[in-house]
Parts: structure tokens; sequence; C-alpha cells
């Protein structure tokens, strides 16, 4: 037995670099009764991974935000594990098991339930890079992170220390090699290692810093801070797809207002998302804007604190409405028409927000057809009422325009009016069209209308649209 095991630590993929493990200073082992992490906010699948991983002869431990959650008694979205495995021998472990990515090699491992899938991540323990030759640019950005080394090592690779703790969920005791639990109880964030070194490693690392702080309501170590409005620029050289992934996160976080506050008060809102520049001013035209962004990103984080999904495409048309609305009226006052003045407006708005964070294709879309519906919530005659209503994202558009109504960009009345017609039965409906002067200002006939059964679709949200 003993020899199984010395044989599985010992065993190494040929195709991938190990690195002798460094001496990074022994971790300080936390029982239970000092972490007082609860096992049942624990992911059974998680555990499984671990347990799996453990019974093969490996070490495997849950790592990073969910210990960090775990300690906070919150429980955790994602779980990840980090492990002496390659990515290789992991895949061979599991059924469901999938290799991803090309600068951090990493393996997905998917469980199927009841509900929706969850993905378990898992990572090799990754070594430190000071000599790492061609796997680092000359800015100190790390290009590729596929050499293999000690947990130790892996732990000071890790950015925050309240994200480099390691917990076993078998021996229910937290490993801590940077002091990241006296960090929480101070509400302390920081950095591992030279802020500055670091953050030229991983620009990323500096939006993370604002989403952590605005999240766990912790304060940046001066350390920490300082580097932050002299490197922004770095992140011009970060690929966009993965910048989108951040933003994402920031946004999405259940903290998004306080986290976009976090950017400016660190000098990361310019370029990133044009917008921001004109929501976060402070000058008087910039009120009603800051006040219609202020109201999506505070129902959004309710929904996402709520446990409710959010759609993306939605919440990115919120963000750029201030932008589309002031050239939608640019083009008015040329004399274009109605219609296409908005749709060159899109335009406009997608191509001045591409020269900083490319917002991806898919979501694109959704933003263009609730934005195209805005026009339409204010033709409440003939057919175009019961269209509308079944339209396929007609509850974002919808939910979009009570947007409008509460910060008094649209008369308030029309979303009354939307709200009482989704309700309301045949009959009702009637009443309510017959209630609305046409642009001739004669009552439209219910007559000359094709009556529809209501979609079950047209039940009224409760808040943004998901």
């Amino acid at each position: 037995m003993i020899t199984k095991f010395i044989k599985r630590i010992l065993r190494r993929d040929p195709m991938v670099k190990h690195t002798q493990a460094n001496n990074t200073g022994a971790p300080k082992r936390i029982p239970k009764k000092a972490h007082r992490i609860d096992p049942h906010l624990l992911s059974k699948n998680a555990v499984k991974v671990t347990h799996t991983l453990q019974q093969a002869g490996y070490e495997a431990f849950i790592v990073g935000g969910a210990v960090r959650d775990l300690a906070l008694g919150i429980s955790p979205k994602d779980f990840d594990v980090a492990t002496n495995a390659t990515p290789d021998q992991v895949q061979r472990l599991f059924r469901k098991a999938r290799l991803i990515g090309r600068r951090f090699q990493i393996v997905h491992v998917t469980f199927f339930g009841k509900g929706h899938p969850e993905i378990i991540e898992v990572s090799t323990f990754r070594a430190l890079l000071d000599n790492a030759g061609d796997h680092v640019a000359e800015s100190g950005r790390i290009l590729r992170d596929n050499v293999w080394g000690s947990q130790g090592e892996d732990a000071a690779r890790r950015d925050f220390t309240i994200n480099a703790m390691y917990y076993d969920p078998s021996s229910e005791t937290v490993l801590d090699y940077h002091g990241g639990m006296a960090d929480m109880q101070k509400k302390t964030l920081r950095m591992i290692g030279d802020p500055a070194k670091r953050y030229r490693e991983d620009p990323v690392r500096m939006l993370r810093a604002v989403r952590f702080a605005a999240k766990t309501g912790f304060e940046l170590d001066s350390a920490t801070r300082t580097p932050i409005a002299k490197l922004g620029k770095l992140l011009n050289d970060v690929p966009s797809a993965r910048l989108f992934d951040e933003i994402l996160k920031l946004l999405m976080s259940g903290y998004s207002w306080a986290a976009i506050q976090g950017l400016k008060d660190a000098g990361l809102h310019h370029g990133l998302l044009p917008l921001l520049d004109h929501i976060l001013d402070k000058g008087e035209d910039s009120k009603g804007a800051n006040d219609f962004v202020k109201l999506a990103l505070a129902n959004t984080d309710d929904r996402i604190q709520s446990g409710k999904s959010v759609s993306a495409g939605f919440l990115f048309a919120t963000l750029l409405w201030p932008d589309l609305l002031k050239n939608w009226k640019a083009n008015s006052a040329k004399g274009m028409a109605n219609i296409p003045a908005l749709h060159d407006a899109m335009d406009d708005t997608i191509a001045t927000q591409s020269s900083g964070m490319t917002i991806q294709r898919r979501f694109e879309s959704d933003m263009r057809e609730i934005w195209s519906m805005q026009p339409r919530f204010e033709r409440r005659v003939g057919r175009y009422p019961y269209r509308l209503i079944e339209s396929p994202r007609f509850r974002a558009g919808y939910d979009f325009m009570l947007l409008r109504c509460a910060t008094g960009e649209l008369n308030a009345a029309i979303g009354q009016w939307w709200t009482d017609f989704i309700a309301a039965d045949p009959t009702g409906q009637d009443e309510l069209m017959a209630s609305v002067k046409n642009e001739s200002g004669n009552s439209p006939s219910p007559a000359k209308r094709r009556r529809r059964r209501k979609p079950k679709s047209a039940v009224p949200p409760e808040s943004a649209a998901s």
C-alpha cells in the first residue's frame, strides 16, 4: 500500500513540466473549532472530487474563494479544487471531465443532478515563475502557466491572502500559508508578495481587488491599493474576451454599484466601459444617466442576492442606454426619422463601446432587441400591443421600459397601462385599448384587431429580466 502511494505521488506526465518544491514556509493548520466552517455549506460534488483524488493517492483541497466564503458563513456559488495531480491524471479519474485552457490548463468535472449541472474546477498546484523564461512577457504578464509545483508555491502564486487558504473536507482542517484568516478578521484585503509585480503578472488582479472589496466590504490595504492608479493602463494588454468575463463578474457580483464606485476610486473606470465616464460624472447633465444606471444595478443586485437569474444582455442594455439615448436624440435633431435614428444610434453606441471592452455578439443581439422595442411601447393602438406582447424578449423589453418610467424618462402612465394590459382578460384589454387615443385622436375599434389569446409569457416579471 505504501509503495503504491509513493508511486502515485511520484508519477509524472512526460508532456508537462514540473519544478522542485521550493521552501515557501509551512502553513498554519487551523482546526474546525477555530475556522468554524459548516460542513453543510459544502458542495457534495466538491467533496466527492477531493475524496476521489485522495483515494487515488493525490493531495486535494477545496481552495480559493470557496474557502473564504465558507469561513465567512456564506454558501459559495462555485467550488474550486487544487491538487498535485496533473490535468491528465485528474481527467483519467472522472468520466465527465474535460481539459480546458491553454495558458492556464485546468479540468472541469461535471456532475448532473436534478437541477442545473455543477462544474467543479480542478487545477494543479502551480510553480513560481521567477525563472520561467518564455512563460513571462517583458511587461511581467504571465503568458503560459502550465508549470507544476508544490502547494506552498501554489499558495504564493495566488492573488490575495484571503484566497490562498486550502480546506481538506476529510480532516476539516484549513491550511493557511499567508495569514488569510487573520486578514479576514481584520477585514483587510491584502495582496500576496509585491503588489506591483503581481499586477504586472496579471493586470486583471486589479479588477479582482475592486470586486472582492465590494463583495466583502473589506478595505484594500495601502500597499495593495497604491500601485493600481499607475498600472491601470496594463489592462489594455488583456485579451478582450477575458476582460469581458471579469467585468461581467464584477457587474454580477451582487454588489455592482459599490464595485463601479470602487473602479472610479481606483482610477480604473476610464476606457473599460466608456459609459462609466458619463454615469460617474458628478455634473448635472449626467444626473439622469446616473439615476437610470444606479436603479438598474440596484435591481440586478437584489435579484442576484436573492438567488435569481439575470440576463447579461439586459444588464449591458441598461448600462449603455444613456449613451444610446444621447445619440438617438442627436440623430433626431438632424432630421432623421425616429426608427432609423434609433438604429443608427445603436450602431454608434456599440462601436464606441468596442473601443474599450468588446461585448460578446450574443449579448449584443439581446441588447438591440430590447432597445428596438422601446418606441413600440408608445404605440398602443390597433394590433401593435398584441404583436409586441408575443415577442420572445417582451419581458426584458417591458422591464427596461419600467426602468425608464421609474426615472422619469418615460411617462409613468405608459408603464402602468402596460402592467394593467398584461394582467387583464380580453374584455379588460379591450377597455384599455379603447381608452387610448390613436394618432388621429380617434379611439381604435376593437373589431378591427384580431383577438389573440394572452400568452403564458405575459406574466409581469418581478424586476430586471432574467
